[in-house]
């Protein structure tokens, strides 16, 4: 982690346009081809979720955009953000939420997420929260075309916000509706962009 020089940063204009807005976020959704995914998973005895999960955080881990954060008026660049993503048991009427890193391989971090959503019997782990997560979550009832989350009013909330909804077949391939919000002090369209083009080649690595 190291701290951004504001006065040489060449992002500073655009940071400083953006930071007085009540509602600095936006969210851009769009469409993936998860056929290989789902494949490799049923074929290794991995959860597609906790798959995607590891997937998208390693995606957003290899986009710098995505790692500013603010603590106390300064900027700094995070090493990574790690995964806090929603649960929710077949037996069980709500939802928890898990946060654990992200590190080792693809199915070592299917076991030990199941792991942790098998033992944890709170909503959430308040010592978990820090602002260098990623939130995660799925819809899995619906064929996501767009999404927007809960925030409060501190405009300095730089967490990236990913959610995904069912996959659905069209034109022989399984698709996948993915929604990306982002604090547009830090990410621009040009970012989310590398940010899909990453997955979308880690996506393809399975097939």
């Amino acid at each position: 982690m190291r701290t951004i020089d504001l006065n040489s940063w060449d992002r500073r204009e655009i940071y400083d346009f953006f930071s007085p807005l009540a509602q600095p976020w936006y969210t851009v959704s769009f469409r993936l081809d998860v056929g290989g995914l789902y494949r490799y998973a049923k074929a290794n005895g991995l959860s597609f979720y906790y798959a995607m999960c590891y997937l998208v955080t390693q995606a957003v881990n290899g986009t710098e955009a995505f790692l500013y954060t603010i603590r106390g008026g300064e900027v700094l660049l995070l090493d990574r953000r790690e995964p806090s993503f929603t649960v929710r048991r077949a037996d069980e009427k709500y939802f928890r939420i898990v946060t654990m890193p992200c590190r080792g391989s693809l199915a070592e971090f299917c076991r030990e997420a199941a792991e942790r959503e098998g033992a944890q019997d709170a909503f959430i782990d308040p010592k978990s929260e820090s602002d260098a997560l990623l939130y995660l979550s799925c819809l899995p009832w619906v064929d996501l075309t767009a999404l927007t989350n809960e925030r409060g009013d501190d405009r300095d909330d730089a967490i990236p916000r990913i959610a995904w909804g069912k996959f659905v077949e069209e034109g022989g391939r399984l698709m996948l509706g993915m929604s990306v919000e982002v604090n547009h002090r830090f990410v621009d369209g040009a970012d989310i962009g590398a940010f899909v083009g990453r997955l979308e080649e880690k996506l393809a690595e399975l097939s």
